[in-house]
């Protein structure tokens, strides 16, 4: 990995809850939010000129409250719980189906807040990043919890994909 790479992983940080704007946002505001938080370091990879590399579009956004993994807008404004599902939808859409994300978010609040589950979803995330590029292990296979070792595995493969991707477009290039 070359030390550019490594200057922006350590970077990374996905807004924690109460880093969330206080306000409700529109369409528009969310998908720039989202955005610029997450696409430089998820398709810091990417060939494609920006724009043509967006992590999250507003018809996105419109599947996501079709299929029921994100609540509708409330006079077309979008709430904290709304912007942490996206940000989640956002990493395991990666590799994971819209109906497999949606089992994780329910298995993830059976036993935690949102704030709490959506806190340590991108702590862990960040961790499983940085584990991934600096080649060190990220998951404990005597954990307690299944639904910890479930979490680790998840962001782990996320991170295998980002990983696979940066390394391969590279190499096209």
């Amino acid at each position: 990995m070359d030390s550019k790479n490594s200057i922006s992983l350590e970077n990374f940080h996905i807004p924690r809850w109460k880093e969330l704007p206080s306000i409700d946002l529109y369409l528009d505001q969310v998908v720039t939010f989202v955005n610029s938080c997450l696409s430089p370091y998820i398709f810091f990879c990417s060939n494609q000129p920006k724009g043509e590399n967006e992590l999250l579009t507003k018809t996105m956004i419109n599947n996501y409250v079709k299929n029921n993994l994100i609540d509708p807008p409330v006079k077309k404004q979008y709430a904290k719980i709304q912007l942490a599902k996206l940000f989640v939808i956002c990493v395991l859409k990666q590799v994971y189906s819209m109906h497999d994300i949606k089992k994780l978010i329910d298995i993830a609040l059976t036993d935690s807040n949102v704030q709490l589950a959506y806190n340590n979803f991108c702590k862990l995330f960040e961790e499983a990043l940085l584990c991934t590029y600096n080649r060190k292990d990220f998951i404990d296979k005597h954990s307690s919890s299944d639904n910890l070792y479930l979490l680790k595995s998840v962001l782990l493969s996320c991170s295998y994909k980002i990983y696979v991707e940066n390394i391969t477009s590279k190499k096209s290039k």
